[in-house]
């Protein structure tokens, strides 16, 4: 990161991964636009001078909206863009619903398509490049037998697809684009899951932390030429069986 204090945009920002990455870019200086369906009755993530909060739906073309009109009404730039929002819920295959499956492309894929379209869009505008990093999943790459996400992996698999088009496309505008895939990690997602089942998931039995993959997502903002690229957090699971 240069001197001048650039903004980051964060979604799914409430808690967990999405709180632990707004607080990681505060602690490294940069201004942040943090968004959640009710992101100001976080318990994790608080205004401040160089925290705005925006409640709403990220499906929504007017939530995109109004993040970036606060990005820029309050800090002047967008140069960094953390898509974090998603679901993610198992069900048999046979099983998921019309419901279900509009829920999942309405948070997963359409909260992606609008905010990042209008972030690059500014970054254009700036000319200076910026950083795009999509939270993805392993699972994309690397089904479990018993772990039914077939359908959600859609949702996933498509944004791995995209970051590496949308990488090439922008690359000779300095926008780089990467996505980080996490597998097992210990959040309030995961809070009633039992201990022993959360290290079945992982080659290495130590499932990630928040700040393994808040760290993974600081690395790919600074790493001026990587693009394109998919870093995976997940003890070793996408490339192997154990």
């Amino acid at each position: 990161m240069s001197n001048q204090r650039k903004t980051a945009i964060v979604t799914g920002a409430s808690q967990g991964i999405g709180a632990g990455i707004v607080n990681a870019f505060v602690e490294r200086g940069l201004n942040v636009v943090a968004n959640s369906r009710k992101v100001t009755q976080s318990k994790e993530v608080a205004a401040s001078n160089k925290v705005a909060l925006v409640d709403g739906h990220i499906g929504e073309p007017a939530t995109a909206a109004k993040i970036v009109e606060t990005a820029l009404s309050r800090f002047n730039s967008i140069d960094v863009l953390v898509n974090n929002a998603g679901i993610f819920f198992t069900k048999p295959f046979t099983e998921y619903t019309v419901e279900d499956f509009k829920s999942l492309v309405s948070t997963n894929v359409e909260g992606f398509l609008y905010v990042t379209q209008l972030a690059i869009k500014q970054m254009l505008a700036q000319i200076t490049g910026g950083s795009i990093v999509t939270i993805t999943a392993a699972l994309a790459r690397n089904p479990i037998r018993g772990v039914t996400a077939a359908v959600p992996m859609i949702t996933k698999g498509g944004l791995e697809t995209i970051t590496q088009h949308l990488a090439m496309e922008y690359a000779k505008d300095g926008i780089r684009v990467n996505a980080v895939a996490p597998g097992a990690v210990y959040t309030p997602l995961h809070r009633n899951t039992p201990k022993d089942v959360m290290e079945s998931l992982s080659p290495m039995g130590r499932p990630s932390t928040v700040k393994d993959i808040a760290d993974a997502v600081m690395y790919l903002t600074d790493a001026a030429t990587v693009t394109g690229q998919t870093l995976y957090v997940d003890g070793g699971a996408h490339f192997g069986r154990w």
